[in-house]
């Protein structure tokens, strides 16, 4: 299982590529932290917008393996998205990617899959 790297001191220049890179969450971003409080998933402990190596990761969970990334509607990055996923892969992480308009129009059907996948591991 990947250790969470708040637990290990992070080297400067990646704590300011970490800085440069945060944004103002949007507002999947916002509707997905709130998914990600559901009472179900209170035992599993999400992190945002954490850096791993040249990227920032939407959602994490360390004690799962499990990184969560929210897709805007203009997204057009599948190899950059492929890169990246190798990367976790390589590190033990798992993927799961939903779109903008899935989180906010239909969250209970996002949250239920979240659910699932949890409970299939």
């Amino acid at each position: 299982m990947p250790r969470d790297p708040s637990h290990r001191p992070i080297a400067p220049p990646l704590r300011q590529f970490a800085k440069n890179m945060r944004h103002a969450p949007t507002d999947a971003e916002r509707a997905m932290w709130r998914l990600l409080r559901d009472r179900r998933l209170s035992t599993f402990k999400f992190r945002r917008q954490v850096p791993f190596k040249n990227y920032i990761l939407d959602f994490v969970c360390f004690e799962q393996s499990l990184v969560i990334e929210i897709d805007g509607s203009q997204h057009a990055e599948s190899q950059g998205d492929a890169a990246r996923e190798a990367a976790l892969a390589a590190e033990g992480f798992w993927t799961l990617r939903y779109w903008n308009n899935d989180v906010l129009q239909q969250p209970i059907s996002v949250l239920e899959d979240i659910l699932a996948k949890l409970a299939g591991r």
